[in-house]
């Protein structure tokens, strides 16, 4: 399963919010960095708010000053602000412009700084309604005619939510028009498969021979991700069943008696905290998953093989947090699967010692630990994050922050698609079978591109090769606010 459901004791704190106080206004046309986006000044001092994401790579300077719009509004004349200022280390400077003719963009799509996101064919750029520190609402109603930018602020929420809707309708078509076997029958049959070739795997370790052991080796770790990471991730979405109750029953055998790990804790984590919190600074930011007193290559290579020993650790001090019933039935659940795979490998593979034994089952069940924690890192970190109060809508959430990395036969079969090639299409519709959202992918991908919005794409090759150069940046070190996305 993702990785924001297994390691909760290991988040980083959260960040303070900055001040609300009104920035002084200063003679100059470009307004200074403030919790939110850069806004372009023209020469008669008037302004217009712009979408612009600001990633890395780009300046601290680009941030717009919307809290200065209210105060300059208050104060019934227009505004401007000094540029003074420092640019972060390693922030490349981005000019505005002024007019309407050019307009500023700083997407991340494909691993690179492209468009700003239009809606439609309209030219207007994609904007959320924002509500003031008190609940008070800073535009006017949905009804009003109101030409100014605050006004445009909920027309253009509204216009989000259409997009959404629109979308939803077309890939509801899909699926219904999907046969059983494509909605749910694919990925059971996978599994399936999965549990017929463990009596091969474990036989296999009985040979005292390399090539047969490693053989088997490879399987019961290839069958054992299987069921852990794709098998949890389905059952925890409800992908597996129409059932509700059927649906209960595989979340605890997969997440408990396979994964180890507590239903309860896991659903609330990656379901409700990292589905419904994508890229939100201190809630859906995967910050779980950082470590910043390893080294670079301490992290990516070496501590994933920690991950078969971390997590039933992590989830016995969770149960604290469920009621007693769900606790017993979890630890239960947690020793029957562990017991099991050692007592088959004592008396089906031949093992004579437990130490053997239990060296083994740290081998196959972190054969793909590696590249379980990079497709949790890879696909969230390093893309445009947001203020919990400033984040955008569902549709445009989810393109901003959610990374779609090429198809791989192991890691398709592993961990699924929807992990895999389909992440995007799977935090836009999570209740999807694997099969399904590689089957709604070219219709997500082409309406996403015909709005202009981000559909993020980049190889494992690219991602491993920028958390490398860029580890302190992006898993050391907490962006400050200011550096963060967000929607005006």
């Amino acid at each position: 399963m993702p990785l924001s459901i297994f390691f909760p004791l290991l988040r980083c704190p959260r960040l303070p919010m900055p001040s609300a106080q009104c920035p002084p206004h200063g003679p100059t046309a470009v307004a200074a960095p403030q919790n939110g986006l850069p806004r372009r000044v023209t020469a008669n001092g008037s302004s217009a708010s712009a979408l612009l994401p600001v990633l890395p790579g780009s300046s601290l300077l680009q941030i717009a000053a919307v809290r200065r719009r209210r105060c300059a509004g208050l104060r019934g004349r227009p505004t401007t602000a000094s540029t003074g200022g420092a640019t972060a280390p390693g922030l490349a400077e981005m000019p505005l412009e002024d007019g309407d003719a050019a307009r500023q963009r700083g997407q991340w799509v494909n691993g690179k700084v492209s468009g700003t996101p239009w809606l439609g064919e309209t030219g207007d750029p994609v904007l959320q309604d924002m509500t003031a520190p008190d609940g008070s609402r800073t535009g006017p109603a949905l009804g009003d005619k109101d030409v100014t930018p605050k006004g445009a602020l909920q027309q253009a929420g509204q216009r989000e939510e259409a997009l959404m809707s629109e979308l939803s309708e077309l890939v509801q078509k899909v699926v219904k028009s999907s046969s059983w076997w494509e909605r749910h029958g694919v990925d059971i049959s996978i599994l399936g498969c999965s549990f017929l070739l463990l009596p091969a795997g474990f036989l296999c370790l009985r040979s005292a021979q390399a090539i047969p052991f490693l053989a088997g080796v490879l399987t019961l770790g290839v069958v054992h991700h299987t069921l852990t990471v794709k098998g949890s991730h389905l059952a925890s979405h409800n992908a597996l069943t129409e059932s509700k109750s059927w649906g209960k029953v595989w979340a605890i055998f997969f997440i408990e008696l396979c994964s180890a790990f507590t239903v309860e804790q896991a659903t609330y984590n990656h379901v409700k905290i990292h589905h419904g919190y994508t890229n939100v600074i201190g809630l859906g930011d995967s910050s779980t998953w950082k470590l910043p007193f390893l080294n670079r290559y301490v992290y990516m290579f070496i501590a994933p093989l920690a991950v078969p020993i971390l997590t039933p650790l992590v989830a016995l001090d969770l149960l604290r947090n469920v009621e007693w019933k769900a606790a017993l039935r979890t630890l239960c659940c947690m020793f029957l699967g562990l017991y099991c795979h050692y007592w088959l490998l004592l008396h089906v593979s031949g093992f004579q010692s437990p130490w053997s034994a239990l060296l083994c089952m740290l081998l196959t069940r972190s054969l793909l630990a590696h590249p379980y924690i990079h497709v949790n890192i890879f696909q969230h970190i390093g893309l445009p994050m947001f203020a919990a109060d400033r984040k955008p809508k569902r549709i445009q959430l989810m393109s901003l922050g959610v990374l779609n990395l090429p198809r791989n036969a192991l890691l398709d079969w592993s961990f699924g698609h929807s992990l895999i090639s389909c992440h995007v299409e799977h935090h836009l519709f999570p209740s999807l079978s694997d099969n399904m959202c590689l089957k709604i992918k070219p219709i997500v991908s082409q309406y996403l591109k015909q709005k202009k919005l981000p559909y993020n794409e980049d190889t494992y090759a690219s991602r491993l090769r920028l958390f490398l150069q860029r580890y302190e940046e992006l898993m050391v070190h907490a962006p400050p606010l200011t550096e963060l996305v967000g929607i005006q």
